[in-house]
């Protein structure tokens, strides 16, 4: 059972769902993908979904650099490896497109890393928001980019 709510922040609302396994979804309502309710989903949080609030709220506040939260979002397994690289971004960090692929490994896969950075499941907390273009500038982001640089932001990061 999938069990979801919308949980107000500094940033806006934020959309939470998890199974028992862990967190398969977060989204920022206003963004350009506000979390896809599913048939089957449980309005209403659980112990997970209100935990993820409370560090997401946390990091907000700029007393949070990590989160410690289980995961379980679907995805195929090139999806799953870009997903694990941009947890291994630190705070305050940026890296390429082109550097996450060689992260994973496939150098040559820049656009598909991309597609899959692009199709994270849970905002923030796998921060793709700290994927940024070869050039240095802001590129897509589901929270737009006024968002994006937000986040950067208040990871200390400031984009020209």
């Amino acid at each position: 059972m999938i069990h979801y709510e919308i949980y107000p922040s500094l940033f806006g609302e934020l959309g939470i769902a998890a199974s028992e396994a862990g967190l398969v979804g977060i989204d920022l309502q206003a963004g350009q993908r506000p979390l896809p309710v599913k048939p089957g989903w449980q309005r209403g949080g659980n112990d997970l979904t209100a935990a993820a609030a409370a560090q997401l709220r946390a990091y907000f506040a700029g007393e949070r650099q990590s989160f410690d939260l289980p995961l379980a979002a679907a995805g195929t397994p090139f999806q799953q490896s870009v997903w694990r690289a941009l947890c291994a971004i630190p705070f305050g960090e940026t890296r390429s497109y082109r550097a996450l692929a060689e992260a994973i490994g496939n150098p040559k896969a820049v656009r598909a890393v991309a597609r899959a950075n692009g199709a994270n499941p849970l905002s923030i907390v796998v921060p793709c928001h700290r994927v940024i273009g070869a050039d240095g500038t802001l590129t897509g982001y589901a929270g737009g980019l006024e968002m994006k640089a937000r986040l950067l932001a208040l990871e200390g990061v400031l984009i020209g």
